[in-house]
């Protein structure tokens, strides 16, 4: 006899309190129910409900021999689930959104490496700067950078990103470096989206207003501005990192850098995670820098 013969029939009776709910929900008769928990008690040598007319209930030993019983049949589910889940191709339109910069230079290649893989795939991106309801609009996908707004998304680390505070040799040598929080004010700073740069002093996040004569929404156009001398800037790492090797931008307070921030994977909480797009997140978890 098997060992697993009649365990699906004894967790389904000391679930519904019933052999014969428990033999509906199997789509099997009351009797053979009944028969088989009669074999498992034999062979196990004890008894695992009390019965009356009106009522099922477990005995000690059935309750112990239940938790068991219920983690074997979940394992068994997530088992035929894993291979499941190994056997569909990935195919069907993903709608998705990334930031501009960021989605051109790095997500985007990656999504095109998937297609390639998945040629049943189809994506819409949207690359934009501009924050997108994933529900109302009807997207699958955003991969979003920095602190995350609390909200009902489902998210998933990728990767990070540290911000770095920066400028060329000339426009210090022009100006002086910055060895405070305090002196940006002195300073002709590039702007992006904000005039907010973010710092940590004394453990504490803190935000300074800058001042200056560019506000551009374009990174690369701050990097470049900054290569030039123009100002200092405040930008992710893939922004200025071959900047910073090169020598052409020199970093500035180091010691008020925050840590390092997530860059996610947003999904609708309430969509079940489909193969096209749980794969997807997984491929650019495995390839983002």
């Amino acid at each position: 006899m098997s060992l697993l013969e009649g365990i699906t029939e004894f967790v389904t009776v000391a679930e519904t309190s019933s052999f014969t709910t428990a033999g509906k929900r199997l789509s099997i008769s009351t009797a053979q129910v009944s028969r088989q928990i009669n074999q498992l008690e034999t062979r196990l040598k004890t008894k695992l409900f009390y019965r009356t007319t009106r009522k099922v209930s477990m005995t000690e030993e059935g309750g112990i021999f239940y938790q068991h019983c219920r983690q074997i049949l979940n394992n068994l589910e997530d088992a035929e689930r894993a291979i499941s889940n190994r056997q569909e191709t990935p195919q069907g339109l993903i709608r998705m959104t990334a930031p501009v910069a960021y989605g051109e230079q790095y997500v985007m290649p990656i999504v095109l490496n998937y297609m390639e893989k998945y040629p049943n795939i189809e994506v819409l991106c949207n690359l934009t700067n501009q924050t997108i309801d994933l529900i109302n609009e009807g997207y699958d996908l955003a991969i979003r950078l920095g602190h995350l707004p609390d909200s009902s998304m489902m998210a998933k680390r990728l990767s990070t990103r540290t911000l770095y505070v920066c400028a060329a040799p000339p426009y210090l040598d022009r100006y002086g470096s910055p060895y405070t929080l305090s002196e940006l004010g002195s300073h002709n700073c590039l702007i992006g989206n904000s005039p907010y740069w973010r710092f940590m002093e004394n453990n504490r996040q803190r935000t300074i207003k800058v001042k200056g004569n560019l506000q551009c929404m374009s990174g690369y156009t701050l990097t470049e501005a900054a290569k030039r001398g123009l100002g200092i800037v405040q930008l992710p790492g893939y922004y200025v990192d071959g900047a910073i090797r090169s020598g052409e931008l020199i970093t500035l307070l180091e010691r008020y850098c925050e840590p390092e921030e997530g860059i996610w994977a947003l999904y609708p909480h309430n969509r079940q995670l489909s193969p096209k797009i749980r794969i997807l997140v997984d491929f650019l978890s495995m390839k983002l820098p």
